[in-house]
């Protein structure tokens, strides 16, 4: 068996939209493995394919978890099996090619033109597998004069204007705190496999697919680039208030940070009223409508302010929950990790690792017929399933991959 086949508690019977769908995953670092793990989640098997020596980049990155894991690994990669190919020999991608027609997607994240040089483009998989569903995500459009750039998130949130959305108005552009356009385009990337598969239903016929990060950063600008196009510049920066609601962000209390989010004009009305009880503010013509206090905010926010940094927190939650008004505290990180809402929720959990003992690992966030899909796997050491999916698909035996490995072509899990 392998070292690291670890399932959720959770129930068997849980009926997976994607069961019976195998994914063979090409792709390291974020917005591919994203991708997988979506795929994943919602039951597809996914054959995470890395190098035999080093594995995906991202095993070198974050806290380091046993031996061949780490934290940034582990966010991506749970409910997948990992086994070691080495893509360059002629040996690994005859292992490829044998793979392909038991496969139904295949995922990768090369640079534009080095699937074909490896023997792995579409073309060339397609000639194997007529109804292939082939997800390429890149860092840029295949077909423009950048196509080969490599694509590195940090660098295109610069180039797609979010670093100049995000942050105060008076400090430099700023990056967002987790690597949005990754982020986003494994999602999208998820979005289109799915529907492609769902095509190929009710066709027969399987699709190409390629996703920049570019692309997927211009498109997360959302509002505020649409914004930025009605008035011919950069829209102002808000950073934590909003650019056309008002009161909506931060605000100090008196023993520390909270959200109020002031939705419309009956909710201002019992903010004023029953919150920070002073119901004259409500007189003032500048503040009657959103549109009006968004414009005149240089005279609200200073006001509101003042008032709410002179009560406790608890003391405005407790108002504004009793009066329909949203808010929250503002969390630590690992305050809102190890909250009660966390915890009922089932939003981490602890797995067993075969060497740290236990591995934290993010359940999925989907919840089909009112209950959470399971985590069925934790996040795969290196090579882990190299023997059992070989043996089991290729028919591959055991001197034969004892064989391969002493040419380096893959790596097998200790015994």
């Amino acid at each position: 068996m392998s070292d690291n086949n670890t399932t959720s508690p959770a129930d068997d019977t849980t009926d997976f939209p994607l069961e019976g769908i195998r994914v063979l995953d090409l792709s390291r670092v974020f917005a591919g493995p994203m991708c997988g793990m979506v795929l994943a989640d919602f039951g597809a098997e996914v054959i995470k394919v890395e190098h035999p020596e080093r594995g995906d980049d991202t095993r070198d990155w974050g806290i380091r978890i046993g031996k061949t894991e780490t934290t940034y690994y582990s966010a991506m990669n749970r409910n997948k099996r990992s086994i070691t190919v080495d893509l360059r020999s002629p040996e690994g991608l005859k292992i490829i090619h044998e793979l392909l027609p038991q496969c139904d997607v295949v995922l990768h994240n090369f640079k534009t033109g080095g699937a074909e040089k490896l023997g792995l483009g579409y073309a060339q998989l397609k000639a194997l597998k007529p109804d292939l569903v082939y997800c390429a995500i890149a860092g840029y459009d295949s077909s423009g004069p950048e196509a080969k750039r490599p694509g590195y998130d940090l660098v295109i949130q610069g180039e797609a204007g979010l670093m100049a959305l995000n942050g105060e108005a008076q400090q430099p552009p700023l990056k967002f705190g987790v690597a949005v356009v990754d982020l986003m385009t494994g999602m999208y990337a998820a979005q289109a496999v799915i529907a492609a598969l769902f095509r190929r239903e009710r066709t027969g016929r399987g699709r190409l697919i390629e996703m920049a990060l570019y692309d997927c950063g211009i498109t997360v600008t959302g509002y505020y680039g649409l914004d930025a196009m009605q008035l011919g510049r950069d829209p102002q920066r808000y950073g934590n208030s909003h650019p056309s609601i008002v009161p909506y962000g931060m605000f100090e209390a008196a023993d520390g940070p909270l959200i109020i989010a002031v939705g419309n004009n009956q909710q201002f009305e019992r903010f004023c009223r029953d919150v920070v009880q002073r119901p004259d503010i409500l007189a003032d013509a500048k503040f009657a409508t959103n549109v009006e206090r968004a414009k005149n905010r240089p005279a609200l926010l200073p006001l509101l302010t003042e008032l709410i940094r002179g009560l406790p927190r608890d003391v405005l939650l407790e108002r504004m929950n009793q009066f329909g008004i949203p808010c929250g505290k503002v969390s630590g990180l690992h305050e809102a990790l190890t909250s009660e809402r966390t915890r009922r929720g089932g939003l981490l959990q602890e797995m067993p690792h075969p060497v740290a003992g236990t591995t934290h690992v993010f359940a999925p966030p989907y919840r089909l017929d009112g209950q959470r899909l399971p985590i069925r796997r934790a996040p795969p050491t290196l090579g882990e399933g190299t023997k059992d999916v070989l043996q089991q698909l290729l028919q591959l035996s055991e001197e034969e991959l004892q064989a391969l490995q002493a040419q380096g072509v893959l790596t097998l899990p200790a015994a």
